[in-house]
């Protein structure tokens, strides 16, 4: 295992599989248990996978010196972003679905009144933590260490279409919404070797999950959630 995973890759690797490990321990306990609402453990998840994003953050070469996206980069990330929710929201036919979400979210009370605080750690969740972590774990290792596992040698314009494809593939197996996750995939992937910089994939995936985050409370969508 030693020659595999580095400390670098430890550091891109620990964050998600702390979110993943959260995940399935919130979809396990049951709506309706009297001494945790499974809701707050995406709250638990924030603080965990924030915290140890921030202890290895010295080790996220990609986000250092030099990684500032100009102004044309910052456009077109924001563009994928939208375009990103845009078909997210509208691949949703049975036959793009791979089964039912692990862990429904839905910030209503009894009386069917929103919860605000829910509604909030969700969101901050969702588009400032989520974005940084998976963009660090899929496109940044996963889909660099494919090629190499001494991944930060790869150059992300050199990735070949080989590893941007497997590592969507995988990408795609932990979404519910497969279709629409292979063109988030893909679209966040391409940014990244076109951009060469972490920024542009981490920016476009925030615009994706930010709105979809607003449309699922404005209209009430929260299977999307």
């Amino acid at each position: 295992m030693e020659s595999m995973l580095t400390r670098a890759g430890w550091a891109r690797v620990v964050p998600f599989g702390l979110f993943m490990i959260l995940l399935a321990v919130r979809g396990y306990l049951p709506a309706d248990n009297a001494w945790l609402d499974p809701r707050w453990v995406y709250g638990l998840s924030v603080l965990i996978v924030g915290g140890s994003i921030a202890f290895f953050w010295r080790d996220y070469s990609e986000f250092g010196a030099g990684a500032r996206l100009d102004l044309k980069q910052v456009v077109i990330a924001l563009v994928v972003g939208a375009v990103v929710f845009k078909l997210w929201i509208l691949l949703t036919e049975p036959w793009m679905m791979l089964g039912s979400p692990t862990a429904s979210f839905r910030p209503v009370d009894p009386d069917g009144q929103l919860q605000w605080g829910l509604i909030a750690v969700r969101w901050v969740g969702a588009a400032l933590l989520v974005p940084v972590m998976e963009e660090l774990f899929w496109r940044s290792f996963l889909m660099r260490w494919i090629d190499n596992p001494d991944f930060e040698k790869v150059d992300p314009s050199e990735v070949s279409p080989k590893a941007m494809l497997l590592s969507t593939l995988v990408f795609m197996l932990a979404h519910t919404q497969w279709l629409g996750a292979v063109v988030a995939g893909l679209a966040y992937a391409l940014l990244y070797r076109y951009t060469r910089s972490l920024w542009a994939a981490v920016v476009a995936h925030a615009v994706t999950n930010g709105v979809l985050g607003i449309w699922v409370v404005v209209y009430g969508n929260w299977q999307f959630w």
